[in-house]
């Protein structure tokens, strides 16, 4: 305790109940082309119906990476989402002059929120040619005589005209009517869709609410469209726009009182199916394991390039995450009697690791947007498993086999390898999905990419070892800068064994030894400030091969003299 200098009663609380704590396993993480959304920002994705409302509706360019994303929350419901790209292959569409390139909320505040832009008054939320479907129709003045012959003055209660707020400031006119309509019908699936109305929003950059919030037009729209960035105030003319973006103040009037209507059709809006580059970049968002918690990389449909990026400079960087991998389309659709070498040459270019894994081949599902059939890779499914997995057992537990490995809306698969062809996936490496009549199709293997023989060569393992590493870690952080004395020591292992008793009791481990005293931290480690915790792990292993002996024996042998002599 501290010091006092006179007498007198110190009370202080010493917390000795540090627990090893949970840690998430169904996160997952993928990157991928969209037709619509932010870009190089992470989104967190809990649905199929958010996924549609945050980057769009699948197309024949973007299909692939949407069912990916879709295929794995059908099995849960965690899924980080970059969409990548950037530059002039992706531009917003806008109301005047060239399409410009606005990534994200970020890049907006920083680089097109001032309002000097020349490429008009609005802009479309997100980059891509869905944007050019966008009309903006502003009612501006307070001529209620005329109002009910704007277009859209039947979706609003009455015309704009002076707010409270202003009145109250001796200012007026400031009240406007902002409606956002799918003029193309390229968003909502019908033209001239009334996609967003804003009513009696004002032109005062002070303008507040009732509950306090801003009312400025351009903090309302930028805040809560789902479709919009503002640019600029519009260009009707002077004394139509006097004013506007101007504090209320007395005797401040925000243009004239005329019928001011101001419309805008959006376009050159442009998209492009990312680069190689641009994916390899956006995965860089989960780079950092400080500052995005994931457990499973989604690596779609993105080609050997990414997938060797994701795998050297993601997962093993990480080491608390695996990347799913499946091998390239050609390998499997329309490659009939060549699809082994195929697939196991995609697998022998990729890097040995045992933080990746690789199923072997692609499904067949419909696409209801499109009222068509896809080609889906495999490797968000087998991803999904693994949550599927961790919901009903344990992280530890095998995500193949006829209990678990049942994957979900397949119409057919592209290659449904038999029994030679799946001995030669798995010496690689590669883990077959088949199909069993009347019993659905199967993941039926779990083995990592890691290439020498190992316990670490399985998922549930390397899994199993994720689990313990973080945890453990995370518990053993409140340690730091404590004293390395045989207090800390034995404190560190009742921290730890407890945790590891637990796992054991859910089958997870067969035994461990936790070893922290003075035979790991010697005077010499001590001495430089280092604490060293040896944790000795048997890990359970799955059951991959099943042998079963039917032995026929006469009718007066005795079971006991043969039985284990077979």
């Amino acid at each position: 305790m501290a010091f006092q200098l006179s007498p007198g009663v110190n009370v202080s609380e010493i917390d000795l109940t540090t627990i090893v704590p949970s840690v998430g396993t169904t996160e997952a993480a993928m990157v991928g082309s969209f037709q619509w959304g932010p870009i190089n920002d992470i989104r967190s994705i809990t649905s199929e119906i958010e996924l549609v409302d945050v980057f769009g509706k699948p197309d024949s360019n973007t299909f692939t990476d949407f069912f990916s994303a879709a295929n794995f929350l059908s099995y849960g419901r965690n899924l980080k989402v970059v969409r990548a790209g950037g530059g002039t292959d992706l531009l917003n569409a806008v109301s005047a002059n060239s399409g410009i390139s606005i990534e994200n909320e970020t890049d907006y505040t920083e680089n097109h929120s001032s309002g000097t832009s020349t490429n008009g008054a609005w802009a479309a939320k997100w980059p891509g040619d869905i944007g050019n479907s966008l009309k903006v129709s502003l009612y501006a003045g307070t001529n209620t005589a005329n109002f009910s012959s704007w277009t859209y003055g039947s979706f609003f209660d009455g015309a704009p005209g002076t707010s409270t707020y202003a009145a109250n400031r001796g200012a007026s006119g400031d009240e406007l009517h902002i409606a956002v309509v799918d003029e193309d019908g390229l968003i909502s699936g019908t033209s001239n869709t009334v996609l967003e109305r804003f009513a009696f929003v004002s032109k005062a950059s002070d303008a507040r609410k009732e509950d306090g919030s801003s009312n400025y037009y351009k903090d309302v729209i930028n805040n809560t469209s789902k479709y919009l960035w503002w640019l600029s105030h519009p260009s009707i003319g002077v004394a139509n726009t006097e004013n506007w973006g101007a504090a209320a103040a007395n005797g401040v009037v925000y243009g004239d009182t005329a019928n001011v209507v101001f419309v805008n059709s959006l376009a050159n809006g442009a998209y492009n199916v990312s680069s190689s580059g641009e994916i390899t970049t956006a995965y860089d968002k989960f780079k950092n394991a400080d500052e995005v918690d994931v457990s499973l990389i989604i690596t779609s449909a993105h080609g050997d390039t990414v997938v060797d990026y994701v795998v050297d400079n993601i997962v093993e960087f990480r080491k608390d995450c695996i990347a799913f991998v499946s091998p390239d389309k050609d390998d499997v659709v329309g490659n009939a009697g060549s699809e082994t070498s195929s697939v196991t040459g995609t697998r022998d270019g990729f890097t040995s690791s045992s933080y990746a894994f690789m199923d072997s081949g692609w499904k067949y599902q419909f696409d209801k947007y499109n009222n068509t059939y896809r080609w889906v890779p495999l490797n968000a499914d087998i991803a999904g498993l693994c949550v599927r997995t961790d919901f009903e057992r344990d992280p530890w537990f095998s995500p193949a086999g006829f209990n678990r490995g049942i994957i979900r809306n397949v119409v057919k698969l592209a290659w449904n390898p038999n029994k030679t062809q799946r001995d030669e996936l798995y010496k690689k490496g590669v883990n077959p999905v088949v199909t069993f009549p009347g019993e659905g199709t199967i993941l039926y293997g779990d083995k990592t990419m890691l290439a020498k023989p190992s316990a670490f060569d399985r998922i549930n393992v390397r899994r199993l070892f994720i689990v313990l590493e973080k945890a453990i870690a995370r518990a053993a952080k409140f340690s730091l800068f404590e004293f390395n004395d045989a207090f800390t020591r034995s404190q560190f292992v009742s921290l730890v064994e407890p945790y590891l008793r637990d796992v054991q009791g859910r089958r997870g481990i067969f035994d461990f030894r936790v070893v922290c005293d003075e035979t790991n931290n010697t005077p010499e480690v001590i001495d430089r400030n280092e604490f060293v915790g040896d944790i000795y792990i048997k890990p359970a292993r799955s059951i991959n091969f099943i042998q079963l002996n039917f032995v026929a024996v006469r009718t007066g042998v005795s079971f006991d003299e043969i039985v284990g002599q077979f």
